[in-house]
């Protein structure tokens, strides 16, 4: 992936730049939020020492009825609450009821928004201890609905709207968001929600659910998240004659104007944040990601989910796959359905770690790696019509037409959907990959189910119970022929919470391919032999927090390794100390 975009910044490595003086990031700023500080008593500090009404407004303090009897004569709450006092378990319990009884997942998840708004720690509680159950419900695939709904479910504005309306006083509306230490900033402009394309400034469901799994599953507090949608437009008509929509009603910007609006907001970041606080773009259109990761790969620490934490993600699952498909990675052979961000940047993450077990050069290592796009494979007499982040892949071969006649050429032994497109994967498809192998890899990541290329049930039944399948979105365990098949979901949840916090507590200034490689190797690592019984590729979610802790000491020590680190002396214990920088849910106790 380094050496794709080195390309486009003309030979520049994120590992050229000296690290620089920083002016905010790093863990040490916690305030009675992570694990290391549950026993502590706090003060409800919000811009002086909260209390009564205001406490029971504030999400951050506001315990509801758990306010103790000693709380509520220090802090004014008498005659405020009802009398009684219940434990927050009780309370997880009561609204996991209510939530339970709600039929639509939409209205689950406004149910789950409206808690966060009023009781940030109890929702983080339900969340962890609920996270298979909710995961789909705050992200994926339930946040696609919610985004094409976002004006007519709107209620309280959640982040920062930057709209071309704010060029040239960008740092001033940053300056309006009440934290000041800042970690990870998630921030999209709507193109390319999942794959129900441009939703415009709607799309602010998108960092919004991304930050709260960043609290969530890799502990990062709540406090230093900043989720931000940037408004240029959109070019969904439908939007643009919705008396609903919340954005601005004009075609979407490009070009300079585009630019400049974000050459704006990076700086402007770095000014107000300092050099070690992350920004994740998410969802951008293809044309626009590359540009942006390879442009401020080398000046900021930026990270795109789309292309490097799917990329992540997949090799992880692929690298576990071994265990049950066998080989190593150069034996395989892999054929993409997709070539935009996602695809070519799984293709490029797979190739590079198949050039390091290999000791290859890369563009040897490419050549096992083929890719289909709207127009057929993408071969070499293609090239001088192709964008550059597909011209890597542009190898010597025939043309050819269809996903279907490339499964009879090239042989594939993993197949692997990232299309955005649903039902791409036909029966003739998978039949055809299944008379080739054994045991076939499937993956089909596209999001929300809607657009996966093809169910878990379809890839079991037309492979007659012989592929290894995982999805971008989840399915129900299937039953066949007597057996039941369970599906991993290559969810970028896995990899992009760990990795966010081993940036932090490393304090690292850059994102460089070995730290993606390095959380691929944790989170194979940790599929046990259990889950491979049950034809599994990935760990269960269940254990989520502590594969983020794993995850994010693997990434930390690559930061160290390659002198990205400054968060000085390196820890002894990675893990213990990732672990002791989670932010935890539970209720504190107020002076």
């Amino acid at each position: 992936m380094e050496s794709t975009l080195k390309a486009l910044r003309e030979g520049e490595s994120v590992l050229d730049l000296s690290p620089r003086s920083t002016v905010s990031g790093g863990v040490e700023d916690v305030y009675g939020e992570d694990r290391a500080t549950e026993d502590q008593l706090v003060t409800p500090w919000s811009f002086s020492v909260a209390s009564g009404y205001t406490l029971l407004r504030d999400p951050q303090y506001n315990k509801g009825l758990a306010f103790t009897e000693k709380e509520r004569d220090a802090h004014y709450l008498r005659g405020l609450l009802p009398p009684t006092v219940i434990s927050q378990q009780l309370q997880e319990k009561q609204l996991m009821n209510n939530i339970r009884q709600y039929q639509v997942p939409l209205q689950k998840y406004m149910a789950m928004m409206e808690l966060q708004e009023t009781n940030e720690r109890l929702f983080y509680k339900l969340l962890v201890d609920n996270v298979e159950e909710l995961l789909p419900i705050v992200y994926t695939p339930t946040v696609g609905e919610a985004c094409q709904k976002y004006g007519s479910i709107f209620k309280r504005p959640q982040g920062l709207y930057i709209s071309l309306k704010e060029k040239g006083k960008i740092l001033e509306v940053l300056k309006n968001w009440p934290e000041r230490s800042i970690q990870v900033i998630v921030v999209t402009d709507g193109e390319r929600i999942l794959g129900l394309g441009d939703l415009g400034c709607q799309g602010m469901g998108i960092p919004v659910g991304k930050l709260a799994l960043y609290t969530a599953l890799g502990g990062l507090r709540p406090s230093a998240c900043l989720p931000i949608t940037i408004d240029v437009g959109t070019n969904n008509e439908n939007l643009l004659n919705d008396e609903f929509y919340i954005g601005l009603r004009q075609k979407r910007t490009t070009g300079q104007e585009y630019s400049e609006l974000l050459s704006e907001f990076m700086a402007a970041v770095k000014q107000n944040y300092g050099e070690k606080v992350l920004v994740q773009f998410e969802d951008f259109a293809n044309h626009n990601a590359f540009e942006l990761l390879a442009k401020y790969g080398t000046s900021h620490l930026v990270f795109n989910d789309d292309i490097q934490g799917t990329a992540s993600v997949v090799l992880a699952g692929v690298v576990a796959a071994l265990k049950l498909i066998g080989g190593t990675l150069a034996d395989h052979t892999f054929l993409f359905l997709g070539a935009g961000e996602a695809g070519t940047g799984i293709a490029e993450l797979i190739a590079l770690e198949m050039s390091k077990q290999t000791k290859k050069p890369i563009e040897e290592t490419r050549k096992k790696i083929w890719l289909v796009d709207s127009k057929g494979l993408i071969v070499g007499s293609r090239q001088n019509s192709l964008q550059h982040f597909k011209k890597p892949w542009a190898h010597d071969h025939e043309p050819v037409g269809t996903l279907l006649e490339a499964v009879k050429v090239i042989k594939p032994t993993v197949l692997i959907g990232s299309s955005g497109v649903g039902k791409t994967f036909t029966k003739e498809v998978i039949e055809a990959v299944s008379s080739i192998n054994e045991k076939p890899l499937v993956m089909a990541l596209s999001n929300p189910t809607s657009q996966s290329e093809c169910t878990a049930e379809e890839a079991y039944q037309w492979s007659e119970g012989r592929a290894i399948f995982a999805s971008g979105s989840p399915f129900d365990p299937f039953e066949y022929k007597g057996k039941v098949y369970y599906s991993g979901q290559a969810n970028n949840a896995y990899i992009f919470p760990g990795f966010g916090l081993g940036l932090v507590i490393s304090g690292a200034i850059r994102v460089h391919d070995d730290m993606l490689l390095a959380a691929s190797e944790a989170l194979a690592k940790l599929v046990a032999e259990e889950d491979y019984k049950k034809g599994l590729i990935y760990p269960p979610f269940s254990n989520i927090r502590t594969i983020s802790a794993n995850i994010a000491a693997n990434v930390a020590a690559k930061a160290y390794e390659l002198g990205l680190a400054t968060r000085l002396p390196r820890p002894e214990n990675l893990v213990k100390y990732a672990e002791s920088c989670m932010y935890t849910p539970t209720y504190r106790n107020y002076r």
